[in-house]
């Protein structure tokens, strides 16, 4: 008698159990679409309120580790305080880096946090930006080998080489003395970067103003004015398009 008890409690604790899993499982999809309808319209702090939710029902969703990383960058553009964006980043950085972890073979979730550092990197200190250079690279690079036609790691292998090729003695040396050796690279590297990335997406402003950010640092002034013009005049379609275009303009004053 104990043992048909004990059987009937087991089968309806586990019937409760996949009910339950299934009403969660419920629960979070609608989240996840609330998200995603906010996600399209830019409104990082609306898709939070679904994408958080969503992500302690389901913490192993990959669409939603992406996301989430995605609306604490577009929260990093909206605010000027330095600390702020670097708390952002950092967050960011943390739900890109677990996607990145479940998802080696998936190219979105390992360029995820190659992303969230590019953005942090004009806000970090000589060390942290160091340190910070071979996680790039090495994203990207897996990105690249996942997917060779990804536009925005093209993108970012462009700027990687730009800034790389322009270092300053001092943070060579710095490299050197925690991490080794930067790599040494060229503008050149970095412009057919950029050429590639336009080649496989015209459509993208960011990319004509990295090459023309490029062609200035190259002291090819005309090219970089005739980029850095394009880019301007294309419509902004991307959350960062307005905070790239002003990095636009101010790069057109110095030519």
């Amino acid at each position: 008698m104990n043992a048909i008890r004990l059987f009937r409690v087991s089968l309806l604790a586990g019937t409760l159990a996949l009910v339950c899993g299934a009403v969660r499982a419920e629960e979070a999809d609608a989240l996840i679409a609330k998200g995603d309808q906010f996600d399209k319209q830019f409104k990082a702090k609306e898709a939070l309120e679904e994408y958080l939710p969503a992500n302690k029902l389901k913490p192993d969703n990959l669409h939603v580790l992406i996301c989430i990383a995605r609306q604490y960058r577009h929260l990093m553009s909206d605010t000027s305080s330095k600390p702020e964006k670097l708390r952002l980043g950092n967050i960011s950085l943390e739900y890109a880096g677990r996607a990145a972890t479940l998802a080696p073979k998936n190219a979105e979730a390992q360029l995820s946090p190659a992303i969230s550092y590019g953005k942090m990197l004009p806000y970090m200190g000589s060390k942290d930006q160091v340190n910070a250079s071979p996680r790039i690279k090495a994203a990207v690079d897996r990105t690249l080998q996942l997917d060779p036609d990804n536009d925005i790691a093209w993108h970012m292998l462009g700027r990687w080489n730009r800034v790389l090729a322009n270092v300053s003695v001092l943070k060579r040396v710095l490299a050197k003395t925690f991490i080794g050796e930067l790599p040494v690279t060229t503008n050149e590297e970095a412009e057919k970067c950029l050429l590639k990335a336009i080649a496989l997406n015209p459509n993208r402003l960011m990319h004509y103003i990295e090459l023309g950010r490029i062609y200035a640092q190259m002291g090819r002034k005309e090219e970089a004015r005739k980029n850095l013009e394009k880019g301007l005049a294309m419509p902004n379609k991307d959350h960062d398009d307005p905070e790239v275009k002003e990095i636009g303009r101010q790069t057109l004053q110095t030519l």
